[in-house]
C-alpha cells in the first residue's frame, strides 16, 4: 500500500525539487539556440520546402501543396553521413525532384530505370514485357496524341516535342519499345494526360536527381484545370460563413500527408 504523502511531510520537498529543475534564462536561451541550429542544419542540408505549381502530379501532389523534400536520400553516401542519413539509389515508382534545362526544379515519378524496355499504350506503361501496376496514375479524358500515348517511329508532328529527343528516341526504339540507356531515367507525371514529361523532352540523368518529396506540410486550394472539386469549392466568397471560408482556404486533410 502506498499512502499519499501529507502536505506537512515530503510534498513541499518534492515541489522544491521540481522548482530546482526549471531552466534558468541562460539554459533556456541555450536550448533555443540549439533548436535553431538543428532547424537550420535540417533546412540547409537535409530538408527543403517547395510549392507545387501545376496539376501534372495530381492526385499525388495537388496545385497548392507545400512539400518538404529529402535532399540527402539520393546523395552519394560518405563515411561521415552514412551512419545518420539514410541513403539509397533511385527506385522505380519513386517521386523525385530533379533539375531541368527549362526549370530550376521539376517533380515527376520514375517509371523507367537504366536498361529497361518501355512501351506505352494509352498512357499505361509496360516494363520489360509486364504491365506496370500504377495505382497512383490518373487518366483524365484528353485527345489522343502519338507522343503521349506511345513512341512513334516515323512521325514528328507535335511542336511540344523536343526535336533532339525525337531523334534520340528513333535510335533507341525497336518494335515500339524504348530502351533506357545507362545512367538515365524515364519519368512521367501521375496525371498522365496532362503532364509535360519524358515523353516530350527525354530522359533524366542520374546526376540531375536531387531530392525526394517526403510530406505535405500545408495545402492551399489553388485553381487547377483538371481538378473539378478544387475549381468549384476552392473559391472564397465574402458572403460565406467564417467556417466555410476556412474550409475553402486550405485542404486541411492533406496536411502531414506522406508522399508515396
Amino acid at each position: 500500500m502506498n499512502p499519499l504523502v501529507p502536505e506537512s511531510g515530503l510534498f513541499p520537498l518534492w515541489v522544491e525539487r521540481m522548482r530546482l529543475h526549471l531552466p534558468t534564462v541562460p539554459e533556456a536561451l541555450a536550448r533555443l539556440l540549439l533548436l535553431v541550429v538543428v532547424a537550420l542544419f535540417l533546412l540547409t542540408f537535409v530538408l527543403q520546402p517547395y510549392l507545387i505549381p501545376s496539376e501534372s502530379m495530381e492526385r499525388t501532389l495537388m496545385v497548392g501543396d507545400f512539400v518538404l523534400v529529402n535532399k540527402q536520400i539520393y546523395a552519394p553516401a560518405s563515411s561521415l553521413t552514412r551512419w545518420f542519413m539514410p541513403y539509397r539509389d533511385v527506385a522505380r515508382g519513386d517521386v523525385v525532384v530533379f533539375h531541368h534545362p527549362q526549370h530550376p526544379y521539376v517533380v515527376k515519378r520514375v517509371v523507367g530505370l537504366p536498361g529497361d524496355r518501355l512501351r506505352i499504350n494509352d498512357g499505361r506503361v509496360t516494363v520489360n514485357g509486364a504491365l506496370l501496376d500504377e495505382p497512383y496514375a490518373a487518366f483524365d479524358p484528353a485527345a489522343r496524341t502519338p507522343f503521349r500515348d506511345g513512341f512513334p517511329a516515323n512521325l514528328y508532328a507535335d511542336p511540344n516535342v523536343d526535336m533532339t529527343w525525337w531523334k534520340q528516341m528513333q535510335s533507341l526504339t525497336r518494335n515500339g519499345e524504348l530502351m533506357v540507356p545507362v545512367g538515365q531515367y524515364f519519368v512521367l507525371g501521375d496525371n498522365r494526360n496532362h503532364s509535360d514529361d519524358s515523353r516530350f523532352w527525354g530522359f533524366v540523368a542520374r546526376q540531375q536527381i536531387v531530392a525526394r518529396p517526403l510530406v505535405i506540410y500545408f495545402s492551399l486550394y489553388r485553381p487547377s484545370a483538371t481538378d473539378l472539386e478544387q475549381a468549384t469549392d476552392g473559391k472564397l466568397k465574402h458572403d460565406r460563413p467564417l467556417l466555410a471560408k476556412l474550409q475553402g482556404y486550405a485542404r486541411w486533410k492533406r496536411i502531414f500527408h506522406v508522399v508515396r
